[in-house]
């Protein structure tokens, strides 16, 4: 298995953003946060990212290619400078579709984003997982991501 990244095409590129914003808004209430948090935070972040309605400066969305079914994306993987001119770059989103799930992809992948992070002058990759995806927790440590904060939380009766 050999995989490609190609940049997402326009047409893709809308309905990509809906889904994503609308599934983070998802994985940020199943963490705690209210549907009205959650869907700010979504607002903000594409907002900032996608402020035209596509990728602001520095922000690299790819389709992940199966170099044996090209044209068939697999999977998406969206990076950037952490913050505008950092050579910190983030993994914001990455996905391999339900149906590819279980072979490598999702290691390939994210293998091939600290590649492309390199080639854009990064010097570091990070990224957040939510507490509750042990599976992608134990991708990252595996490939040697580090724990660099822990939110936790607890419901409290009077």
């Amino acid at each position: 298995m050999t995989l490609s990244l190609v940049p997402m095409p326009t047409s893709r590129l809308v309905p990509w953003m809906r889904r994503s914003s609308d599934e983070y808004e998802k994985s940020r209430v199943l963490a705690g946060e209210t549907p009205e948090q959650a869907a700010e935070a979504a607002r903000r972040s594409f907002g900032e990212a996608f402020p035209d309605g596509s990728p602001a400066d520095g922000h690299l969305v790819y389709d992940v290619i199966d170099d044996a079914r090209p044209g068939e994306p697999v999977g998406i993987l969206w990076i950037a400078p952490r913050v505008p001119g950092s050579s910190d770059w983030w993994v914001f989103d990455v996905e391999i579709d339900e149906a590819h799930r279980g072979a490598g992809l999702g290691r390939a992948t994210m293998l091939l984003a600290e590649q492309a992070a390199a080639r854009h002058g990064a010097e570091t990759l990070g990224l957040n997982v939510f507490g509750y995806n042990e599976v992608a927790r134990h991708l990252y440590e595996s490939l040697g991501y580090e724990t660099t904060a822990v939110q936790m939380k607890k419901p409290v009766t009077a």
